[in-house]
């Protein structure tokens, strides 16, 4: 699969988009520095961005697909194949399974160690799709602990 990937930093992304403006991301940036974290999870937290908005914004630089979760049933079969606490880690949910493909859905699809760990535990291709943190914690929830 060919990823179109757009050259531009997240936070320039989403001031062309108009979700920030300039001097909400450079406040977003020193944040940043002091205290360490992604800057779409610093934008959320400061009330600039929605994590939808967040998430759109990674699938246009990125070329992942978007996948809300909240209406979406997921086969208790599919949760088993990533143990709990990899999920928790870091922050996705498997959603599909076809063949010898995964699909998981994550907040950070740029993780790259995370896709690898599940390819390596699960023996399977993992295919990645963007959604909201609060989406995927609340899946978990629902999954994991029904």
């Amino acid at each position: 699969m060919v990823r179109r990937v757009i050259k531009k930093q997240l936070g320039e992304l989403l001031i062309e988009r108009g979700v920030i403006k300039r001097e909400q991301l450079e406040y977003a940036l020193d944040t940043q520095k002091e205290k360490g974290g992604l800057i779409g999870q610093i934008l959320v937290d400061l009330g600039y961005a929605t994590e939808e908005a967040i998430a759109q914004a990674l699938t246009a630089q990125y070329g992942f697909p978007y996948l809300p979760l909240n209406n979406y049933e997921i086969d208790p079969e599919i949760v088993k194949i990533v143990p709990k606490n990899v999920a928790s880690q870091f922050c996705l949910v498997p959603v599909d399974k076809i063949g010898n493909n995964l699909t998981i859905a994550m907040s950070n699809p740029l993780n790259n160690l995370a896709v690898e760990d599940i390819e390596l535990v699960s023996g399977l291709c993992v295919q990645v799709f963007v959604s909201t943190s609060t989406d995927i914690r609340n899946a978990i929830k629902k999954y994991y602990n029904p």
